[in-house]
């Protein structure tokens, strides 16, 4: 009975999930002030008068709410939202405001029933009467803290992580400020919920579970309304970041067919969260090419095309008209295309990378993350890119994503030929080291594989391979548990004083190496980090054998593609370029705990995740100015006005005040449109 009450409650409980904020940090700066009688509404606006416009990372600025003083209240809120308009930024009109109250054409019902607008409990008594609110909640109003509390009281009371991820996914299609400020709160505890591993069951179980639909389905089926179904999200200026997925390889656990657009959800939701992409201009897209997963087809509650996934041209046409329609009816998006096949990913990322501003996450966004502990690694051990050597062991979509992105960053460092950067990296696959003499190398391996003739009477096994190579970075997307060896990493220890290891399978059953055994096996001298979150390791390598405790990195690809696409969003960028790659690498690198503490993380941890994210997007931005990429105007050329502009810009979950406007000739925002599909009249076949 208490887990049926706990269901329904996670439907319905916006109502008492909501927050009560006056004056927020948009508007006005905290000031310690001697104040007079409470109602003397004179003196706290002399105060108020004082008060300068903030950026919105300002700390929060509350007044104590009387009973008896609603119309000193009305007051200082209008003085406020009067403030916000008077007093412009520095910068002029933003691209992408973020702040001052929203206009909403919504009332009662319709209004708490729209989850970018409704704040439930903490909607004030004014906008309560105006919005026609009263007898509709209960008359306690709270502040987005207390709503906090609860939410999270109600998280913990689920019993396990799947059920903890449904409650989370309930509750933002109730409240998103709630929902994100929740998350925020949590995040370190809560990013295994919401992300990996606990999304990667949610995605599983997707038909199963499925309630209500998110995002834009598009049927491989029915290619004809690809158009018109993309043209029900929004008008062109609408939005500005599009995750589109087909589904094959997600999250390690393969094949899942139309569960394929939870991924593209819960990475807009990590864009928000970490980078401050603002959750209505995203569009989340899966591409139902069918399914080669024999038991979703089997399942007869399976809710995508009950047939084997389509491949070839079919596919790639489909997929051209998804790519051109979403060009035409959205030019200024940015398109992250997730967990494609191996072979498809290449392709599709290859096709498309010269004509806008794309970006795949697997193939790029692991090398990026993964060059980033490179750099931090060579760093320490007093080395640079000429002098890397690497393996990787697997060869698929990320080993290749990463010796990508690391030959690139060695050609671009070293003014050099991709050719001549692919020597100092060793790929292996399955069947030992590619050479020129491997069967089936695909054309992006190519470069990599080396000369069959330097190996004809030589072993091409891992460990063989490092002992010849001698390396000073092993990488491990294999997949294969355990495949990094006592005798594998002493073997890499014999030539480094501190090597660097990344074992990075995914999930944390499928890492080639537990980091203690790592660190035992090099006397604490590796530097180690990994796909999956590891707890800290405890040994006697401090100075006289005393016991230290060092701290295990983690490759989260969530520390470095929120910023990149931020970058690219408010630069407006034209092409996301290899130097725009490497500089936000070297934003990540450049904020390693390891530089100032050698026990310390290789990679920033994600609980500094916007700042990482502030520092990645000032990066690429320059890089895109530089490149000729960026298209927007009025960029900040000093550095520090830049991160201000880049902050000013990201959307943060806060409750801001609404002002009522008739329905008549409201916009979509004010209509309760937005991420609403079949709200817009301009829709059509072409």
């Amino acid at each position: 009975m208490i887990s049926k009450t706990l269901l329904f409650f996670d439907l319905w409980h916006v109502q008492m999930q909501s927050r009560f904020r006056i004056l927020s940090s948009e508007w006005i700066r905290p000031v310690r002030a001697q104040r007079r009688h409470p109602c003397d509404i004179g003196s706290e606006l002399d105060v108020l008068s004082q008060l300068p416009c903030l950026p919105r990372s300002s700390p929060v600025h509350r007044f104590r709410l009387y009973p008896s003083t609603m119309r000193y209240l009305n007051l200082a809120n209008n003085y406020a939202t009067k403030a916000d308009h008077s007093k412009k930024s520095k910068f002029g009109d933003l691209p992408l405001s973020t702040t001052g109250p929203i206009n909403c054409a919504l009332s009662g019902t319709s209004l708490l029933n729209t989850p970018y607008l409704n704040k439930g409990s903490a909607f004030p008594p004014d906008e309560r009467r105006e919005f026609n609110l009263t007898g509709l909640l209960p008359q306690g109003v709270q502040t987005l803290e207390q709503q906090c509390k609860r939410a999270y009281e109600q998280y913990s009371s689920r019993h396990d992580d799947l059920a903890k991820n449904t409650f989370l996914a309930s509750l933002k299609d109730q409240n998103e400020v709630l929902y994100y400020k929740l998350l925020q709160l949590h995040l370190d505890e809560m990013m295994s919920i919401i992300y990996t591993p606990t999304e990667g069951d949610a995605i599983q179980n997707y038909s199963r579970l499925f309630r209500r639909p998110e995002g834009c389905y598009l049927n491989i089926r029915d290619p004809d309304h690809v158009h018109h179904n993309l043209a029900q999200w929004g008008n062109p200026e609408d939005i500005d970041y599009i995750v589109v997925s087909d589904g094959e390889e997600i999250l390690g656990i393969g094949d899942q067919g139309v569960g394929g657009i939870l991924i593209s959800v819960a990475k807009l939701v990590l864009t928000t969260l970490c980078a401050g992409v603002h959750p209505n201009r995203t569009l989340p897209v899966v591409l139902d090419c069918g399914t080669d997963n024999k038991e979703l087809l089997d399942d007869e509650l399976y809710l995508g095309l009950k047939e084997k996934r389509v491949r070839g041209e079919e596919y790639a046409k489909f997929v051209d008209t998804f790519v051109q329609s979403a060009r035409k009816l959205y030019p200024k998006a940015y398109i992250h295309f997730e967990d494609f096949g191996l072979t498809n990913a290449r392709k599709i990322l290859d096709r498309y990378r010269p004509d806008f501003a794309c970006f795949n996450d697997d193939v790029q966004g692991t090398g990026c993350v993964t060059l980033a502990a490179i750099l931090s690694g060579l760093h320490v051990s007093k080395q640079k890119l000429k002098d890397l050597r690497m393996v990787v062991f697997g060869a698929g979509s990320a080993g290749l994503g990463i010796a990508d992105q690391v030959r690139d960053a060695i050609a671009t460092e070293g003014n050099m030929s991709h050719e001549g950067a692919a020597k100092q990296i060793w790929l292996i696959d399955k069947s030992g080291l590619l050479t020129s003499e491997t069967e089936g190398v695909t054309d992006a391996q190519k470069i990599f594989a080396k000369d069959a003739s330097e190996w004809k009477d030589k072993d091409a096994d891992l460990l063989s391979v490092i002992k010849e190579v001698r390396p000073n970075v092993l990488v491990g997307t294999s997949t294969k548990p355990g495949a990094f060896t006592e005798d594998v990493i002493r073997a890499i220890a014999e030539h480094h004083e501190r090597p660097i290891v990344l074992p990075l399978s995914n999930p944390t059953r499928l890492h080639e190496a537990k980091p203690e055994d790592i660190l035992k096996w090099t006397d604490g001298k590796a530097l180690v980090a990994t796909g999956s979150p590891f707890p800290p390791v405890k040994g006697p390598w401090g100075k006289d054998g005393s016991e230290i405790t060092i701290n295990v990195g983690e490759c989260n690809n969530s520390v470095v593609f929120p910023g990149i696409g931020l970058g690219c969003v408010l630069s407006r960028a034209k092409h996301l370029t290899d130097r725009m790659l490497v500089a936000a690498v070297e934003g990540v690198s450049s904020l390693s705990p390891v530089l100032k503490d050698s026990t310390a993380p290789l990679l920033p941890d994600v609980d500094s995740v916007r700042d990482v994210s502030v520092c990645i997007a000032r990066n690429v931005i320059q890089a895109a100015v530089k490149d000729g990429e960026a298209t927007q105007e009025g960029i900040p050329e000093k550095e520090e006005d830049l991160e201000e502009w880049i902050r000013e810009q990201m959307w943060d979950p806060v409750y801001r005040p609404l002002k009522k406007v008739d329905l008549e000739g409201a916009t979509r925002e004010a209509r309760g449109e937005l991420k609403k599909a079949g709200t817009v009249h301009r829709v059509g076949h072409t």
